[in-house]
């Protein structure tokens, strides 16, 4: 049997961190921005971590 293939895509959006929770960037900061008031925008620079109920989904994407 061929080894797996880890999601590439997915390798490239999350992280993970020293206690193995696993890292992403918030949504809707890429484009239309002149609509969006600053301190939305200020608020989605920040990192934030994946939900309890996604995590295994990401981690056996990254695996």
């Amino acid at each position: 049997m061929p080894k797996m293939k880890s999601n590439s895509g997915a390798g490239k959006t999350f992280r993970k961190t020293a206690s193995g929770r696993i890292k992403r960037k918030k949504a809707y900061k890429s484009h239309i921005l002149t609509s969006k008031s600053t301190k939305r925008k200020r608020n989605l620079r920040h990192a934030t971590l994946v939900s309890k109920s996604e995590e295994n989904r990401v981690k056996d994407m990254l695996q």
